[in-house]
């Protein structure tokens, strides 16, 4: 058997310590998880090219009037993911992934902004592209799923950022339907995490580029460990932000520890995106949590 990886090693860790300091704590997470919406919105919708800013985001899901003219798609997008966000949050340990559920997550999507494809998969004649990969045939949608879903309930014994990594690949690369793969595609991230005992991760806007670095190399090799680097920061992110809380931890900028202990910020800055310190980034404003 494999040595794990060394990141695998520090999820491992990571998650003892948030179950340790969890109990009695339930309340907190779940004002967390409901403070992040916003940005996993932002995030998700931002790598699928949308205009909205985090804080016209945060304003849409408030209610409040934006300053300037937002289209009318734009704001089912970030109202619709929300509402998704929200689902999975609440049903996703009680309820095994399915084609159905697939379906279901993207009908609740694509409600209102393409409503006569929402919830169903891509039909005969129905062809993709994304930048030069071009999707496997409708005919064979169902099929790759199918296998997709079998190969990560097999591989249960494989370190989560391996298996998470790889079926969101899979999935990206299969693109079932014929639009908002890529939100349904991170959504099932943090379903699979959540019905497992994991906590949720928000691939970041910032980090598209490398993201779609590892999609490439998915498609011409095979290749998962880029996958895998995105997945094991995301969600180690995740839980030094929660662990801050439930831990009672001192949280100050990164900025001002880097100062206050005169410390290279761009030596910290680097580490932090290692995720090789206890630093998490909140709105775009890097944080770390004192012991």
């Amino acid at each position: 058997m494999p040595k794990p990886l060394k990141a695998s090693t520090n999820i491992v860790a990571l998650r003892q310590r948030y179950y340790q300091a969890l109990p009695g704590k339930e309340a907190l997470v779940t004002l967390i998880n409901e403070a992040e919406v916003a940005e996993q919105v932002y995030n998700s919708n931002a790598i699928e090219n949308s205009t909205l800013t985090l804080e016209e985001t945060e304003k849409i899901l408030l209610e409040i009037d934006l300053d300037r003219f937002i289209t009318e798609r734009e704001i089912f997008e970030a109202k619709n993911l929300a509402r998704v966000v929200g689902y999975i949050n609440k049903k996703a340990k009680g309820q095994e992934l399915t084609l159905e559920v697939i379906k279901t997550l993207h009908s609740m999507l694509l409600t209102n902004i393409r409503t006569e494809i929402a919830g169903r998969f891509r039909q005969a004649g129905e062809y993709v592209r994304v930048g030069s990969h071009i999707a496997p045939a409708p005919e064979k949608v169902v099929d790759l799923l199918t296998l997709m879903l079998n190969d990560y309930n097999a591989t249960a014994h494989l370190p989560i950022i391996s298996r998470i990594a790889k079926l969101h690949l899979a999935f990206e690369h299969t693109h079932p339907f014929v639009d908002g793969n890529g939100r349904i595609g991170r959504v099932l991230n943090n379903y699979l995490l959540i019905r497992e005992g994991y906590v949720p991760i928000n691939i970041k806007f910032i980090e598209r580029q490398l993201y779609y670095k590892a999609f490439n190399e998915f498609d011409l090799f095979g290749d998962t460990k880029t996958m895998e680097d995105i997945v094991a920061r995301a969600l180690s992110n995740s839980y030094h932000k929660r662990l801050a809380y439930l831990e009672g931890k001192n949280i100050v900028l990164l900025s001002h520890y880097a100062k206050t202990n005169k410390l290279s910020y761009a030596n910290l800055i680097n580490k932090a995106h290692r995720q090789t310190i206890d630093a998490f980034l909140v709105k775009g404003v890097w944080k770390i949590a004192l012991p």
